[in-house]
């Protein structure tokens, strides 16, 4: 059995357009370098002089990606914390100021703090295929906005103006769904989990290709941590001598939604998730919890299937 040494020096990073603020733990020292190929370069040189093995950084826009794949190739244990853990941290130590080397200075402390086992950083496929998903998103928003927009206007030029932005981002998205398409075909192991998401009542060609782009732990998770990924969790909240209540929270919002609506096909025509939906609806539960309820038994099908390298094949949907 190994023993994971403690961790004698850690860093943490707050990531810029312009400039990466590191600080180191638990010296505190900091620095400063331009967000360029020489200044990552220069950090990685100078952690490795510190002793550092592990890297932490805030999951916030793409600004940290070169350095983390520098990184990452460089040998460091590196990762990604959601901002709500650090902003988390920063609450318990008190803390009220904030400023870029502050920040790093504070997500350092949690990297020495939280010696738990950092998850995998996705790979370059992951995030190409990822940045294909949000932006057909991003395009679906617009063509929708575009359509309720045109329902407000009278006039040809007008209308002619809405129809037009309408086609142009309709084949858009069209071309980026094409592309998705093309990339998940082309891999064989995509291909395969493509093959049993969609074998399962209410999951579709879209939704499926959702959950390879923005839920690649799917098979590799048990079903409370796959599902709390989700947002698809119950958070148990309780005070004094109120009764329990349980909560979804968290989570991705794209993965959740696209689950709702399998969830909302799948109660309508899967008899076994339709007599659950109902029985759930008997016991006064909302229809919205009653579908959540169903997402959820989606989502934990799903997950066994890949991890089992099988189809649905009819069974029921116990989970």
């Amino acid at each position: 059995m190994t023993i994971a040494l403690p961790l004698a020096v850690a860093a943490g990073v707050d990531a810029g357009q312009r400039f990466l603020d590191v600080a180191l733990a638990p010296s505190g020292q900091t620095f400063r370098m331009p967000n360029l190929a020489e200044g990552i370069a220069e950090i990685i040189a100078r952690l490795e002089r510190s002793g550092v093995r592990r890297v932490v950084l805030e999951a916030i826009g793409p600004y940290a990606e070169p350095l983390v794949r520098a990184l990452s190739v460089a040998g460091f244990e590196v990762g990604i914390v959601n901002p709500r853990r650090i902003k988390a941290f920063r609450e318990a130590e008190g803390g009220r100021a904030k400023t870029d080397r502050l920040d790093a200075r504070l997500i350092a402390r949690f990297a020495l703090t939280m010696p738990e086992t950092l998850r995998p950083l996705p790979t370059d496929t992951q995030l190409e295929l990822k940045a294909l998903s949000l932006r057909r998103r991003q395009l679906t928003e617009m063509i929708a906005m575009e359509k309720t927009r045109m329902k407000q206007v009278r006039g040809t030029l007008l209308l002619d103006s809405h129809r037009a932005a309408i086609a142009a981002l309709s084949a858009q998205c069209q071309a980026i769904e094409a592309e998705l398409a093309k990339r998940i075909g082309d891999d064989p192991e995509l291909r395969r989990v493509l093959h049993i998401l969609k074998s399962i009542p209410g999951i579709g060609e879209r939704v499926a290709t959702l959950l390879i782009t923005d839920l690649p732990e799917l098979g590799q998770r048990d079903r409370k941590a796959i599902a709390s990924l989700a947002g698809l969790a119950p958070h148990v909240s309780q005070s004094g001598a109120a009764p329990p209540r349980a909560a979804i929270a968290g989570g991705r919002p794209c993965v959740r939604a696209a689950l709702y609506m399998a969830a909302l096909v799948a109660a309508r025509h899967h008899p076994k998730l339709r007599d659950d939906y109902n029985a759930l609806r008997l016991q006064g539960k909302p229809g919205k919890v009653a579908l959540i309820a169903i997402a959820r038994k989606l989502l934990v099908t799903a997950n066994a299937l890949v991890k089992a390298d099988t189809p649905y094949q009819g069974k029921t949907l116990d989970t």
